[in-house]
């Protein structure tokens, strides 16, 4: 029986700790589907397209187990569309694991099949956050070290259109 798992989020854009979770979990799991979420809360800098196309260009080299796609909805159902038993959350600091929990806590009330796995980013990359890249991003700030090169080249061009 293998183990699959599901790693969502809006990853708007994907950062290098983000990255550090999913490597580390490629190394518990036999398969991984990146869920890209459609959050209506959120207005997103990237399309679902284009996260989809950056994740897939800079985990390209995480092995096959690896797979990228766009959902809505509850992540519960998402993973269970996918057979999957656990879904990988990343923790960066103590102020996540609130929200992380009640989330964890939430999903295993509507899916007691499928375990929420908690992964600590490493100490390198843990106050990295997709909202801070994109505003070092947005005002040209090296954003190298904290997101992968496909990211980082989005965010310049993003930032040339707008000194247009």
């Amino acid at each position: 029986m293998s183990r699959i798992a599901v790693f969502p989020g809006s990853f708007d854009p994907i950062t290098n700790a983000h990255l550090d979770v999913l490597g580390r979990a490629t190394r518990l799991f036999d398969r991984i589907v990146v869920g890209v979420l459609t959050n209506p809360g959120k207005r997103p800098a990237f399309s679902v397209d284009e996260r989809i196309a950056m994740i897939r260009a800079s985990v390209a080299d995480l092995g096959e187990g690896i797979e990228v796609e766009a959902f809505d909805g509850l992540t519960v159902e998402f993973a269970r569309r996918h057979g999957a038993g656990f879904v990988v959350r990343g923790l960066r600091a103590v102020s996540d694991f609130e929200f992380e929990l009640q989330l964890a806590h939430t999903n295993r009330r509507l899916a007691p099949e499928i375990d929420t796995t908690f992964l600590m980013t490493a100490l390198e990359f843990g106050y990295i956050s997709s909202t801070l890249a994109k505003e070092v991003g947005r005002f040209g700030g090296d954003v190298a070290g904290m997101v992968p090169e496909p990211v980082a080249e989005a965010l310049a061009r993003a930032a040339e259109r707008r000194e247009r």
